[in-house]
C-alpha cells in the first residue's frame, strides 16, 4: 500500500477539505445565487461543519484515535438523516406538505429556542420547495451524496487508524 492509503492524517485532511468545499458551496449558493436556506438546509450545514470540526480536532490531537473518525461518521449520518427528511418533504403530494413557517431570522428573534429547534429538525413547507437542481438532483440530494462521501472517508480513516495502531 502506498503511504497515503496508510495515513489516517491524510484521510482526516480530506474530510476537512470536503466539508470546507461543501460549506463554501452553500455560501456561494446563498449569497451569489440568492438561494435562501430553509431550516433543514441550515441543519445540514451545521452537520457538515460538525463533521469537519471533529476531523480538525482529530488532526490537532491524534487522528489515529478511532473515536475521531467514528464521531465524524456519526455526524455525517445525522446530517444524511436531515437530507433524507428534506427529500421526503420534497416528494410529498402538495396537499400533505406542512405549512410554511416564518423566516429563520424572525423565528430566532421571536420564538423560544425549543420552537426554533423543532422547526429546524422537522422542516417546514419551505423545505419542500425545490429551488435548484443540477442534472435532475435537488440540493438535499447533493447534500446526501456529500454525507455519503464523508461516511466513506471516515471509514477509510478508521481503517487507516486501526492499521497504524497495530
Amino acid at each position: 500500500m502506498n503511504q497515503f492509503q496508510d495515513s489516517s492524517e491524510a484521510w482526516a485532511t480530506m474530510i476537512v477539505g470536503v466539508c470546507g468545499v461543501l460549506l463554501c458551496g452553500a455560501l456561494v449558493m446563498e449569497y451569489a445565487l440568492g438561494l435562501a436556506p430553509c431550516p433543514l438546509c441550515l441543519m445540514q450545514r451545521i452537520w457538515f461543519g460538525i463533521a469537519g470540526l471533529i476531523a480538525v480536532g482529530g488532526l490537532l490531537h491524534s487522528s489515529r484515535w478511532g473515536i475521531y473518525p467514528l464521531l465524524s461518521m456519526l455526524a455525517a449520518l445525522v446530517g444524511a438523516g436531515f437530507a433524507l427528511r428534506q427529500l421526503y418533504l420534497q416528494n410529498l403530494p402538495a396537499e400533505q406538505v406542512p405549512a410554511c413557517g416564518p423566516d429563520m431570522a424572525y423565528a430566532i428573534e421571536n420564538f423560544p429556542f425549543a420552537d426554533v429547534l423543532a422547526m429546524m429538525t422537522r422542516g417546514t413547507g419551505d423545505c419542500a420547495q425545490v429551488s435548484w437542481q443540477f442534472i435532475g438532483i435537488s440540493l438535499p440530494g447533493w447534500a446526501l451524496l456529500g454525507f455519503v462521501v464523508l461516511i466513506v472517508l471516515s471509514a477509510l480513516q478508521l481503517r487507516a487508524a486501526s492499521v497504524a495502531s497495530r
